[in-house]
């Protein structure tokens, strides 16, 4: 693990616990930024996908019953414990491989290895932007020439943004979670070399919290 410190060494113990009292917290159905992602691979013609942060799995479930291949990355063993027990139950175990992962650290694959990633606020989490400078780094790494990157991310414009306890680097708390909301800007300097297909706008929860979906294109 790397040398930096912050509200990041705190939150794995914290996403255990949560996992550990609400098992499957997030429910069965996927994500809405998942289905999109999934119709966007499919018409990329990509056959494996690496999902970074999959915690319990609805999403990688979701694409493994999609047909495409998931490698599913998480930094609680908790989530992932109950993504398995979930794919066994769903008949898609051969589908799915998981891997505890602190995405902090470079990702344990093979250069040109995936056809496409996703990250559902995992972006967001308590990284620093140096951090996530280096993890969207490793993404490129990783994939296929051509390649399709899905994430998504809270937002400045979030009711969130500026309240709780500040950690520095736009990362606030509330309740126990740590959250790095995106100026604009980072947005485009994470898609420096890339094609950036899409930033699109859009509400999620009951606050609602405010996020970005972005799609954005490894060089081919």
């Amino acid at each position: 693990m790397t040398d930096e410190k912050g509200p990041a060494e705190t939150q794995r113990a914290h996403w255990q616990d949560t996992y550990t009292a609400h098992p499957g917290m997030y429910g069965e159905r996927p994500s809405g930024p998942a289905v999109h992602a999934a119709a966007v691979f499919r018409a990329a013609g990509a056959h494996d996908v690496l999902e970074l942060g999959a915690g319990h799995g609805r999403d990688a479930l979701f694409f493994a019953r999609e047909g495409f291949t998931v490698r599913a990355v998480d930094f609680s063993d908790t989530g992932l414990d109950q993504l398995r027990d979930a794919a066994r139950a769903r008949n898609v175990t051969e589908r799915i491989t998981t891997l505890v992962h602190d995405v902090r650290d470079p990702l344990p694959l093979p250069d040109d290895s995936v056809d496409a990633v996703f990250a559902h606020m995992l972006l967001c989490m308590a990284l620093s932007t140096t951090a996530i400078h280096g993890l969207v780094g490793e993404v490129r790494r990783v994939l296929r020439p051509g390649g399709v990157f899905v994430y998504t991310v809270r937002q400045t414009g979030d009711a969130h943004y500026g309240a709780g306890l500040a950690h520095g680097d736009d990362i606030y708390e509330h309740g126990g979670f740590a959250v790095h909301f995106f100026p604009r800007h980072l947005v485009d300097e994470l898609a420096g070399g890339w094609t950036l297909e899409e930033v699109f706008p859009f509400e999620e929860g009951e606050l609602p919290r405010r996020l970005w979906r972005v799609t954005q294109r490894a060089p081919g």
